[in-house]
């Protein structure tokens, strides 16, 4: 086979960079990668993109060894069908280690066509680290190299707002671009740089907070013979993802025409703003995956796959999802639809989720996913949702940490996973229920105030213990 470079493809007409990415990762190249391709097939949208590697270690020689070249499967279910589409992503220009050619970075700044920022440098990426200096070559934390690129852009182009660029951040934390916007002025204080370039970074650059969604298992390395009798190309960097793609950034009309993502078929939306779009992914991709784990490992399942196809785990899935819904004051027709696609991306056979995997933190999982819409649910119809509340039973009962005599994937602080520990030990279903429910570092308030909660959670408990999971909640369910 041959090796998968620019010229065995033909492709070596080299876009105009016209977007710095930070992060060289499988979710940046199948989905940001993977939208500006979009752009560039669909509208000739012209951009050429250049990665930065964020952290010492990582994939920019093997990105290179390939002129940036990759192909990306996309591969699931859309309405019951079995889809896998292969795309070979031909924007990535070059990608560029910081660590080991600063020179090259810092060229970056003076590219004519440069308009767009964009990163996902993980969560614990967007923060400010006081001893960074802005002649480290290069500094440590993204926000500070981010200023240091800024600083040579206003310097190299004499503080021409036309040059100043459009930030998209795609980190998983709340507010990402006010953030990161606050932190880079942080520097600028901090470093003293002068007022015009505050002034620059601040007013002329623009920044757009965003929400990613999209399941992005990587490099299919169980299977990858299979993906790669597909190709007559050598390929190294094969990423696997699933067909649905949600991007919401926050902006308005002028980013709308710069990014003219509305003339291609992506799910893109440019909104003003993106909280109802979090508020729906979160309450019922998110919500339905940490609801569903307790009760689907303690009944023994592994994957949500198997949970979702499964007669008892797949129709309590369905009711735990209908629960949430009922609790969303947005478009009914919206959220149905919506719905129905994440239980397409539950049950895609590409994707071996683990329930294990999705356990670790479940507390404070359950307390931001899935508690609010419990008590929504009860605050609009003055009862416990019965499918939520069982969620719960079967998460105190996981945290006990066994199970007919076998060890659970219980994954939390040692300090909650000892609490628990102490919990139990009480004894009465009663006293664990209780102080379960008022403990407010768990849940930020003291639920058992929440009528009828406490009650029907020691009947779920005492159903799970005497008879199991399923005759244990149909048992419950009767009652409630």
């Amino acid at each position: 086979m041959k090796t998968l470079n620019r010229k065995n493809t033909g492709l070596e007409k080299l876009n105009p960079i016209k977007v710095v990415q930070f992060g060289e990762g499988n979710f940046l190249r199948a989905f940001v990668d993977y939208a500006f391709y979009k752009l560039n097939k669909e509208v000739d949208f012209n951009a050429g993109i250049a990665m930065v590697q964020p952290l010492k270690d990582g994939m920019v020689n093997m990105i290179n060894d390939q002129d940036g070249l990759y192909t990306l499967f996309m591969n699931g279910i859309k309405k019951g069908e079995k889809i896998q589409d292969i795309e070979l992503i031909d924007n990535v220009v070059k990608a560029i280690n910081p660590y080991t050619d600063f020179a090259d970075y810092l060229a970056l700044a003076k590219e004519e066509e440069l308009q767009f920022i964009v990163s996902n440098t993980t969560e614990a990426g967007i923060e400010f680290i006081g001893t960074d200096t802005p002649d480290m070559q290069p500094p440590v934390s993204f926000p500070a190299k981010l200023t240091v690129l800024l600083y040579e852009r206003f310097k190299h182009f004499n503080g021409d707002a036309s040059k100043a660029v459009t930030i998209i951040p795609c980190e998983l934390i709340d507010y990402n671009s006010e953030t990161l916007k606050k932190i880079i002025l942080q520097y600028v204080d901090l470093w003293k740089l002068e007022d015009a370039f505050k002034n620059w970074v601040s007013d002329a650059c623009t920044y757009h907070s965003t929400l990613v969604d999209r399941i992005v298992p990587g490099y299919p390395r169980a299977n990858i013979e299979e993906y790669n009798s597909k190709l007559d190309y050598q390929d190294n960097l094969i990423v696997a993802a699933e067909p649905f793609f949600l991007w919401a950034i926050e902006g308005g009309d002028d980013l709308k025409a710069k990014l003219p993502f509305d003339k291609t078929d992506l799910n893109v939306k440019i909104v003003d703003d993106i909280r109802p779009f979090k508020m729906i992914k979160v309450r019922i991709l998110n919500g339905a995956h940490t609801a569903m784990v307790p009760c689907s490992l303690l009944y023994g399942n592994k994957l949500v796959m198997e949970t979702v196809n499964g007669d008892f785990t797949g129709k309590f899935v369905d009711n735990v999802i209908a629960e949430i819904s009922e609790t969303l004051a947005m478009d009914k027709n919206e959220i149905t639809a919506y719905c129905e696609e994440v239980m397409d991306r539950f049950r895609n056979p590409f994707i071996k989720h683990a329930l294990a995997d999705i356990a670790l933190n479940s507390i404070s999982k359950f307390k931001v996913r899935v508690l609010p819409s419990l008590l929504g649910y009860y605050n609009a119809n003055k009862k416990i949702p019965t499918n939520l509340t069982f969620s719960l039973a079967c998460l105190i009962q996981f945290y006990k940490g066994t199970w007919n005599n076998e060890a659970l994937p219980v994954k939390d602080t040692p300090e909650l996973v000892e609490e628990f520990k102490n919990i139990w030990q009480l004894g009465s279903l009663d006293l664990v229920v209780a102080k379960t429910l008022s403990n407010t570092d768990f849940w930020g308030e003291d639920l058992t105030k929440i009528n009828g909660l406490s009650e029907a959670l020691v009947v779920a408990l005492s159903e799970i213990e005497a008879n199991g999971i399923e005759k244990g909640f149909n048992n419950f369910s009767s009652q409630f």
